[in-house]
């Protein structure tokens, strides 16, 4: 028996894509299309806004109306509707999967607060591979943690609202993570003017924006006549549709509680 899927956010980039995906999947069936009161593709048909013809469901703005226990919603919003998302989801009991990023402090601790009162996933980035090169950055920085220093370097199209991304940061603490460091403290997420000697405990992050890139990410541990770079590169935004698609289908199985990308593959 089919999935059944919510989109939040469906007439966005990743929205259409997302619709297009699930409608094309057989394990995954469509069954509510959610945009922001008064955006231009209330009314229409999802498919249609996503360019892949009538599918039968229309947008809506009435998330809470469609979120019932049966389903599972994709959320590729912004920070304070996926918030009010996800509590719509706890108050029903509906599983919720968010790829939402640029959460504050503040808002991430209260999403980590709300999640566990239902079956939810949050993760900055839905790609497999991205998810895998978070493990394998790990593993590295345990190994590598004397006389290499680890810098990341991402960028993203001119459109992208946050910087750094959230996978940039996510490696950043997966960095911190497995060296021991407080990664609040000792993030360095730009550098300009005389910023003196560069210190064993930084973390640097530099964010580039530009163009149409979808987002590529490269971790860097610089040592002394050496260095080792790692980079994942995004061809096209359907590595992430199909990662969440693949945790949509994941999380209904699942126990109340608050899961990343890493728990759907094993990792």
């Amino acid at each position: 028996m089919p999935t059944n899927v919510i989109v939040c956010g469906a007439a966005g980039r990743m929205g259409k894509l997302l619709v297009s995906v699930i409608h094309e999947h057989a394990e995954t069936r469509l069954v509510g299309a959610v945009e922001m009161p008064e955006h231009w593709a209330l009314g229409k048909d999802a498919g249609e806004v996503a360019g892949i013809g009538a599918i039968g469901v229309k947008v809506t703005a009435d998330y809470a109306a469609l979120a019932t226990p049966d389903t599972v919603t994709l959320d590729f919003t912004l920070p304070g509707a996926a918030l009010k998302h996800l509590l719509i989801a706890a108050a029903s009991g509906a599983a919720i999967v968010i790829g939402t990023t640029g959460f504050s402090a503040e808002q991430r601790a209260e999403a980590e607060k709300i999640a566990p009162q239902t079956r939810a996933l949050i993760a900055p980035n839905m790609s497999v591979g991205v998810n895998v090169l978070l493990k394998v950055v790990a593993d590295v920085a345990k190994i590598l943690q004397d006389g290499f220093d680890p810098e990341i370097m991402e960028i993203h199209h001119r459109f992208k609202m946050d910087a750094p991304s959230g996978t940039a940061l996510a490696l950043g603490r997966a960095i911190a993570m497995a060296q021991g460091k407080d990664f609040e403290r000792q993030a360095k997420l730009a550098r300009e003017g005389i910023t003196g000697q560069r210190s064993d405990e930084e973390i640097g992050i530099v964010a580039l924006r530009g163009g149409d890139a979808v987002g590529d990410h490269t971790v860097v541990f610089a040592g002394f006549g050496e260095r080792l770079e790692l980079t994942h590169r995004a061809q096209s935004r359907e590595c992430l549709a199909r990662g969440a698609v693949r945790a949509a289908l994941w999380l209904p199985q699942q126990k109340p509680g608050l899961y990343a990308m890493k728990d759907v593959l094993g990792l």
